[in-house]
């Protein structure tokens, strides 16, 4: 069994655990706005001791769930 599909790597269905300059890329803001609505339960994450860290999956549902407009 490959290392990437060990069950020691409980993230490979989504990748690993994005930080807040990944989902700062991944939305096209500054990580100041990342850590402001990560303080305020606003975006879902995770708690790793002092760190938060994001599920790509769970960001992308995020965006889906607060997406305005027309939709398909």
């Amino acid at each position: 069994m490959s290392p990437q599909h060990s069950p020691h790597h409980p993230t490979e269905p989504d990748g690993p655990l994005l930080d807040a300059a990944g989902v700062a890329d991944l939305l096209g803001v500054p990580q100041s706005w990342v850590y402001a609505e990560t303080r305020a339960g606003r975006l879902p994450h995770v708690r790793v001791g002092r760190y938060r860290r994001f599920r790509r999956r769970a960001v992308e549902q995020w965006i889906e769930d607060h997406e305005r407009g027309p939709r398909r």
